[in-house]
């Protein structure tokens, strides 16, 4: 690996997923791990494998399966957890344990140990990793907050146990650009054997400084970045894949350093990581929200026509977007169509697009013209042959005084049931219309309604969240009609709910309890 090059360490499957709320079925991350080799990530942290078997079992599949990524998995600071690391990345052509404990004082109280016996712990632990492995990455949990001479006493310990990576996390996004810079390079100059091992930086997004205290770490001599699509993750999130990506390559007069990411592939992975985790991304994220590459101003449109650098610093091809907007018809057929979608970074076997395209000609019977973002929300839309709950129709009627009516019929398991129910407003009326239909002890965490494209026959995207027995389930629809969309998100996140009970077997996953790390 020459110096100026930057290893991307993605850890959206474990730290993006712990996210409340963005829990991700095992197909759903198999898919998510696939795409991120495929776009030249370096490392994958795929998942915690002591936490549950759902865990354990997508690691291994991951491991399995990856062509080109290192596939990590994180553990505990214990050789149980270890033990279990191993045993699901063990199948990799390029396995890694990833170990950590907390060694800030306010972290250090948590397993009450003394600075010996942490400092113990390390040895112990990072050695009998190595024992399994080659490939060992430590990290110092709120390393931003230690104290110096304990944090570098701990990664002395971890480099002579045998660690190869050792990564420095700002856990709670509590410091400073300056501050990650100077603290890797004075990491760098006096840490024992600090040449023989790859230094990481681990950032998150509290105070939003997350890229910048990225980027600052690497201008300071780390050469591994843990990130995540779209900068899901705990609290405020971490740092954003694309966007310490994209300022390198943008920005490689003041930041020469490389990636082997695809950059081009950025769009279709942000859009599917954010239809499976229910995490919409804001009209204005860079690089990948919508209106990165919008421009409405006059004055800017004018510049734009004159020459797209007036108000560009980077061409959406280079993120896989298309340089222009389409729009597409009731009359265009599924040439144009899958000409669209490959556009926008979908590939399409025939059935499939089948499948689309008559969802594509319902919509665009409603609407006259039918947008890129329309398409993209079609794509998230799940009516899957094998959903136990299908809706088959919806009668909704509002006045300006007393409860809203919804008249239903849904599908379950193949026969039809109907019933008629109130509520206070349309969408409250069909929820308590479906409650009535099928019977479930799941609750509403979430209820998203956002407009796709603009105007009065705009689709609708809803995102609904589920929780039931510590499973929690998203589900995503779109339609021109509000309410149907609402009912086709909650039967959608009901269905993988009743798919997560069946495959739950009775202490097969440890529910209720949060592991979490750097």
């Amino acid at each position: 690996m020459t110096k100026n090059r930057v290893l991307i360490f993605d850890t959206t499957l474990r730290d993006g997923e712990q996210s409340p709320g963005a829990t991700m079925t095992h197909e759903e991350k198999l898919e998510i791990a696939e795409m991120l080799d495929e776009m030249g990530v370096d490392i994958i942290e795929a998942g915690f494998p002591i936490a549950s078997e759902g865990d354990f079992r997508a690691v291994t599949e991951i491991a399995k399966r990856s062509e080109t990524a290192t596939i990590c998995g994180l553990s505990r600071a214990n050789f149980k957890d270890i033990d279990r690391c191993w045993e699901a990345v063990k199948h990799a052509k390029s396995p890694r344990i990833h170990t950590f404990i907390g060694t800030s004082p306010l972290h250090r109280d948590i397993p009450g140990l003394s600075m010996d016996q942490m400092a113990e712990r390390i040895h112990d632990c990072v050695t009998h990793a190595r024992n399994l492995t080659d490939n060992v990455q430590w990290s110092s949990m709120d390393a931003t907050r230690t104290e110096w001479d304990f944090l570098k006493r701990t990664i002395d310990i971890a480099i002579k146990a045998g660690a190869t990576t050792i990564n420095i996390p700002d856990t709670v996004g509590y410091t400073a650009p300056v501050e990650s810079a100077d603290l890797i390079r004075r990491l760098i100059k006096e840490v024992d054997g600090a040449e023989d091992v790859v230094f990481a930086t681990h950032c998150h997004n509290d105070l939003g400084l997350a890229t910048a205290n990225s980027l600052a770490a690497v201008e300071g001599g780390a050469r591994q970045i843990e990130c995540t699509i779209n900068g899901l993750g705990e609290r405020a999130g971490n740092t954003a894949l694309e966007e310490v990506v994209m300022a390198m390559k943008v920005r490689g007069d003041i930041m020469p350093f490389e990636t082997r990411i695809d950059t081009r592939r950025i769009m279709n992975i942000s859009r599917r990581v954010a239809a499976v985790s229910g995490f919409n991304v804001q009209f204005n994220k860079a690089i990948v929200g919508k209106n990165a590459f919008a421009h409405e101003s006059g004055i800017h449109q004018d510049g734009m026509l004159k020459n797209r650098e007036t108000f560009e610093v980077m061409r959406p091809e280079d993120v896989g977007l298309s340089g222009t907007s389409l729009p597409l018809g009731k009359h265009s057929g599924r040439a144009a169509l899958r000409a669209k979608l490959e556009e926008l970074g979908y590939e399409l076997a025939d059935n499939e697009l089948m499948d689309v395209f008559v969802r594509f000609k319902d919509l665009a019977d409603r609407k006259k013209e039918v947008y890129d973002d329309d398409l993209i929300a079609l794509m998230r839309v799940n009516d899957g042959d094998e959903d136990h709950l299908k809706l088959v129709s919806l009668k909704v009627i509002c006045g300006t005084h007393g409860p809203q009516t919804a008249e239903m019929v849904l599908s379950i398991d193949g026969t039809e049931h109907s019933l008629t129910e109130t509520g206070d407003g349309p969408v409250d009326a069909a929820f308590n219309a479906i409650k009535g239909l099928y019977t479930h002890c799941a609750r509403l965490q979430l209820y998203q309604v956002s407009a796709v494209t603009e105007g009065t026959d705009a689709q609708a995207t809803v995102s609904v969240r589920l929780e039931e027995d510590g499973r929690i389930a998203t589900g995503q629809s779109a339609d021109t009609d509000t309410v149907v969309a609402s009912v086709k998100a909650y039967v959608n996140a009901l269905n993988r709910l009743i798919v997560r009970r069946e495959k739950s077997a009775p202490g097969a996953d440890v529910k209720g309890v949060s592991y979490r790390d750097s």
